[in-house]
């Protein structure tokens, strides 16, 4: 990995600014970003409800943004952070994808993929093995999304 210039916390106040976009149109405020020597090349939000799309995660819609500005599905070298814990369906796109990190806030009770329910990028079968680093400014990200829950709640 190239020396960041920036924290990890930087770099994740980027991802929260896209978890920030997805709840302002009503989505579950989830962000991601892709950074390659200390540039993002890809951002993303959650975006299933409005695309009426399952796979419109922050961190697919991220992988896809960066596929195009560096003209290649494999993303060698770079680091993705995402504002909530992975699930299943990411960290495959992740491993496929080829990033090197994944840093991640949140952790996920339910569906967390990364370590809370299970650690799906160790797996011996893989080709590629991912590094990964949960915690990153992990209450302010759950924060946002008991907001989001607690006003769905509400209506």
């Amino acid at each position: 990995m190239a020396n960041n210039i920036y924290s990890h916390e930087y770099w994740m106040q980027q991802a929260i600014i896209q978890a920030q976009i997805a709840l302002s149109e009503d989505e579950v405020p989830v962000g991601a970003i892709i950074v390659k020597e200390n540039q993002i090349i890809g951002t993303g939000y959650n975006q299933v409800i409005g695309k009426n799309d399952p796979s419109a995660h922050a961190e697919i819609q991220a992988i896809r943004d960066a596929g195009k500005t560096v003209q290649n599905y494999r993303l060698i070298n770079a680091q993705l952070y995402v504002t909530l814990e992975p699930c299943m369906m990411c960290v495959g796109a992740m491993v496929h994808a080829r990033i090197e990190q994944i840093f991640f806030a949140a952790f996920d009770q339910k569906t967390g993929m990364a370590e809370t329910v299970d650690n799906c990028f160790h797996k011996s079968y893989h080709n590629h093995q991912v590094k990964i680093q949960g915690g990153i400014l992990a209450q302010e990200c759950a924060d946002l999304l008991k907001l989001f829950f607690k006003k769905k709640r509400r209506k």
